[in-house]
């Protein structure tokens, strides 16, 4: 296998004449380049240099092989500095997947605190709610997934690197001439009778559990995965919800009044990346910024 280095050596014996002169634009000694010359022509098999009289002479396959030097290296070294620039944050590219309540929480300060920290890293955003944003980490694209969880599942994650970020507590909404609307907090069972207004699939699954732990079925007359949607039936008093409270902090609610749920019903809020991605530097500057934007 032909090296760069000697490569490099190549191009300077051909350029200078000599090994001694050769040596001294490299930096290092005449015996270094004599040895690593010998070394280039095992690899390339033939002879590449000829000495006539004090200068040496470079043979056809010699030739060949400088002419296509200048723009191997060039493309070596354009390659380092890109890669540094990469590793030291001057550069570089993250995927991150966010589920909507993150999007509109957590997101736009870890990224702006990113862009004034490290102004070359650019990040893209897409929504997905999970288990679909995990998948699209595990399939390869994306690099960061925020994503959240009822209670720990075994084995879910483990193949992922898991940075919690929160615990974000679900609240009960009701409308604002609603019975309990005044309350310090409610049961579930007090809205047993209630006509629900459900959110994204995983969270509708959560919530019949609870309800069912609470010895009801809820009556789900509106499902959407669009939390304004929820808080725009529940104010025009089609019904109650309970939502996270990540989702009640991106939407005011009109017509519609927030109640503590007890007892406390959580999920836990985390970023996923794969093992090798972790140790990407863009990567790792993002996990840490939404793990400050979290903990403000």
């Amino acid at each position: 296998m032909i090296e760069a280095r000697h490569l490099r050596v190549l191009r300077a014996v051909s350029t200078t004449g000599s090994f001694s002169a050769a040596a001294r634009e490299l930096g290092c000694t005449q015996p270094a380049v004599s040895q690593q010359m010998k070394a280039l022509e095992a690899s390339a098999g033939t002879t590449l240099l000829i000495r006539t009289g004090r200068e040496m002479r470079l043979t056809q396959a010699g030739e060949v092989l400088v002419r296509h030097a200048s723009g191997i290296l060039a493309g070596l070294t354009a390659a380092e500095e890109e890669v540094a620039a990469i590793a030291g944050l001057r550069a570089g590219r993250v995927r991150l997947v966010s589920f909507p309540s993150g999007s509109s929480t957590l997101v736009p300060g870890a990224l702006a605190a990113l862009r004034a920290e490290h102004p070359g890293t650019r990040v893209s955003l897409v929504e997905a709610e999970p288990p679909r944003s995990v998948d699209l980490l595990r399939e390869g694209d994306c690099d960061i997934a925020l994503a959240f969880r009822y209670g720990a599942t075994g084995g879910e994650w483990d193949d992922l690197v898991v940075r919690p970020l929160l615990t974000d507590r679900l609240i009960g909404l009701v409308p604002d001439g609603h019975r309990l609307a005044g309350a310090a907090s409610v049961s579930i069972g007090e809205l047993a009778e209630e006509s629900w207004i459900a959110g994204c699939p995983r969270c509708r699954r959560q919530l019949v559990e609870v309800c069912e732990e609470s010895g009801f079925t809820p009556r789900i007359d509106f499902a959407t995965d669009d939390y304004p949607a929820v808080m725009g039936l529940v104010g025009a008093g089609l019904g109650v919800a309970v939502l996270p409270e990540l989702a009640v902090e991106s939407v005011r609610p009109k017509g519609a009044r927030a109640v503590p749920v007890e007892p406390a019903i959580e999920r836990e809020i985390v970023a996923l990346t794969l093992p090798d991605l972790a140790r990407v530097p863009a990567v790792a500057a993002t996990l840490d910024q939404l793990a400050r934007t979290a903990a403000r």
